[in-house]
């Protein structure tokens, strides 16, 4: 990264309690292979931005401050498992539209920044082991409820020891 640039994304970020039962999931798999995903670290990406220069983090502030979107409830029901780069993840059975009417509304006003909205559809999860040899769906006996009233702007710094993630600044969504 050249001068000021910064790795950042846009992400929901847990409480501390919906954090807990999410790093606790971490436990239902084998405990010996992969890289796991620091309980400080677990969050939802909403988008994300890559290297941003100084000079775009204002804009990117200002997209954010345009964006507009309801509180809303998700229920983590599952995990499940992407082969291609070794992903286990925590997931939704249903999309909330609250919540895909955000990650639409944030993308738009990201455009004016210059940054591409994902051309892929949008598949909320929260990553839990990287790296991770295969594995199949697991059906949570009883989900994690999640009452999302903000989304955050967070700042990746890899390296070093976790947390990698550090929150920049949080936006609340309407009551």
């Amino acid at each position: 990264m050249a001068g000021n640039s910064r790795r950042l994304f846009f992400a929901l970020w847990p409480d501390a309690t919906v954090r807990r039962e999410l790093a606790a999931l971490q436990t239902l798999l084998p405990q010996t292979q992969g890289n796991w995903v620091h309980g400080d670290d677990l969050h939802m990406t909403l988008q994300f931005l890559g290297s941003v220069a100084a000079k775009q983090q204002h804009c990117i502030s200002k997209a954010a401050d345009r964006t507009s979107g309801d509180s809303f409830v998700m229920s983590i029901t599952h995990l499940d498992y992407w082969a291609g780069p070794g992903i286990v993840w925590a997931g939704l059975e249903e999309l909330p539209q609250a919540l895909s009417a955000l990650v639409s509304d944030l993308g738009g006003h990201l455009e004016n920044c210059g940054l591409r909205r994902e051309r892929r559809a949008y598949r909320p999860h929260v990553t839990l082991l990287r790296k991770a040899p295969p594995s199949g769906m697991i059906r949570l006996e009883t989900p994690i409820i999640w009452e999302v009233d903000h989304f955050v702007l967070v700042e990746s710094r890899p390296g070093g020891h976790p947390p990698w993630y550090r929150v920049l600044e949080s936006w609340p969504l309407d009551q």
